[in-house]
Order: structure tokens, then sequence, then C-alpha cells
């Protein structure tokens, strides 16, 4: 008798479903720690990478009336909490669902066309950068900070190499963000200073570390947690620009309790969905005058009557800022 075999589609079976989090993602393969565990090398199934529409009417047949291809880098990100079924090989999976997020970090990709999520569910956003070499944008950090804000996220600005600025120079930029509201703190991870500090912050939540190149983002988690071994690379000596060593967002577990997230160097942050004449929303400064205008449509710049102006004049928004502000609204 001639011996059967199982076609080939009948191999794959599927052995459990688990839930966990998505710990790497990229070129569509990710890795899953399940809430048991145990982690799983992934793939998406092909109807999670397409929008589909369903009929609105409750009386007609649940079909797929049309297939969009999403308007993103990846459907999925480090940090999403997603579903998965596990292969009979006990090793991989495939993702079947990506539960509902709380909170995300996106920005508008390269391309100006996909939304790029860099971290989802997120606790605290931890914005670094250098105090020194390379010198800090605060106009970037402005652009990091709203960005931030527009995603309702709690904020930690870390200026790193503190060691490097003279102390009345960084006390100056410190001040000027927390006379914003945002909390600040002075790190280094060469010497140790405010480690601790922010170990206290990061404790039993999700957080991110982001922010430009080269200010030391990967040095900062290998000094909070010894055994990470991240990749670190100097500063060009040419440019004094940073240079990237953080191919991809990867999300850590901590030893202490919690996760946080190590994400690539941005050189540019442009925002996927925030209209221009909503940009002063993400300003904690111009947000309890938003409304107080003379004119609804007001653009803050030349307007009579703009309550955002009249106070720039009193100092209580600070110059530097507002022309930040402006830089945005071009």
């Amino acid at each position: 008798m001639r011996e059967l075999k199982a076609a080939p589609e009948l191999r794959e079976i599927f052995q459990e479903r688990s839930e966990g989090v998505v710990t790497r993602a990229g070129n569509g393969f990710y890795t899953v720690e399940t809430d048991t565990g145990r982690i799983y090398a992934c793939k998406l199934r092909g109807n999670l990478k397409k929008n589909l529409t369903y009929p609105e009417s409750p009386n007609r047949r649940q079909r797929v009336e049309k297939v969009k291809k999403l308007k993103e880098t990846d459907p999925i990100a480090v940090g999403d909490r997603v579903e998965i079924a596990v292969e009979e090989s006990g090793k991989t999976g495939v993702i079947e669902m990506v539960l509902p997020r709380r909170a995300a970090l996106t920005r508008r990709s390269g391309n100006e066309r996909e939304r790029q999520t860099l971290v989802a569910n997120l606790d605290l956003v931890i914005i670094t950068f250098a105090a020194a070499e390379p010198r800090p944008d605060l106009y970037k950090l402005d652009r990091f900070l709203a960005l931030a804000e527009d995603a309702e996220l709690d904020i930690l600005i870390v200026l790193n190499k503190a060691d490097l600025a003279p102390p009345a120079e960084l006390e100056e930029i410190a001040d000027s963000y927390r006379a914003v509201g945002y909390d600040v703190l002075a790190v280094s991870a060469r010497s140790g200073q405010g480690i601790e500090d922010i170990k206290e912050r990061l404790k039993g939540r999700i957080s991110a570390f982001c922010g430009p190149s080269g200010v030391g983002k990967s040095s900062l988690l290998n000094a909070i947690q010894p055994g990470l071994k991240l990749r670190v690379s100097d500063v060009g000596l040419v440019t004094f620009k940073g240079r990237h060593t953080t191919v991809g967002a990867e999300l850590l577990r901590l030893n202490f309790g919690g996760w946080v997230a190590d994400t690539p160097g941005l050189r540019q942050i442009e925002f996927w969905d925030v209209p221009t004449e909503d940009i002063a929303f993400n300003f904690p400064e111009m947000l309890p005058l938003m409304g107080e205008c003379k004119f609804p449509n007001c653009r803050h710049r030349n307007e009579p009557g703009c309550a955002i102006r009249a106070a720039l004049k009193r100092g209580e928004i600070q110059q530097r800022r507002y022309e930040s502000y402006l830089q945005m609204t071009v």
C-alpha cells in the first residue's frame, strides 16, 4: 500500500494561542515574549498588512468590501500587545491579532507618505540630548517634545554628558525647560551622575529613550543595567554629528522592574497627523491660552488680539520657545 503524506499546508499545525509583547520588529519578522516568558520568532498574518473595510449595515454579511495597503512603514511596532498562534515546532509563531494601543510615539517617515510608529504602549518617553559633543539643538529638542505631547505621554528630558558642559550653561538650559513644567535631569553615563535618578523613574513602567544620534542613549542604558552590552560609537570628529549605532528599536526587560526601548537616532522629526493650527496645543505654556485670541483662526503671528503674543510680551512665554513654534508652523 502506498504511504500517504500530508499535504504541505497541513503540516503547519498550530498548537496554542498566546498573548505577549513585541520586543523586536523589522523586515516582516518579529520577536514576541509571551506573558509566560516564552520567546517566539513570528511572522505576520497577511490580512494584518492591509486595511480591511467592512459594510456598516448590521443586516449585511460581514465580508470584506475594500482592501487598502496600510500607510505605515510597519503595521507592528515594538511594544505592541499581540495574540500569536504557536506553530507545531514550538519555536515559531504567527501574529494573528494586534490588541488596541493605549499610546504610541509616531512620526512621518522619511518618504513623507507613511506613518512610522517608534514604540507602542508607552508610559514614559525619555527625550535624550547631549549637553556637549554634540551641542544640544534646542529647536530640535522642542520638536521631540511636541511629538511626545501630541501622544499624551509622560516626558523626562535627559541631558547626557553633563560632565563635558559648563555647569552654568547646563543649568540655564535645564531651568528654561523646568519653567515650562518639564522634568529635567543632567546625567553622565561616563561618571554615573544621575543614573540612579533615571532608574527610579523607569521602575515598573514601559519607557523609551529617543533623541538624535550620538547623544549616548545606548551608553545610558548600559550604565542603567550593566550587562546589556548595547553597541555604542563616538561622535564624528569632522562633523561633530552623531553616528547611528542602534539600527532598530528593541524593547528590553529591566531587572529592577519594567521595560525600556532603545530607539535609533533620528535626524528628522516630522509630524504625521498634527495639523499646523493644532501645534500650539503641544506647547504647555501656550495650551491655557488657546481659545483666548480675538480671532478663532489666529496663527499667533501678526494677528491683532493674539493672546499668545500678548503673553510673549509679558515674558510669560520664552522668546526662543516661541521661535520654535514659528518654525514648526511654516
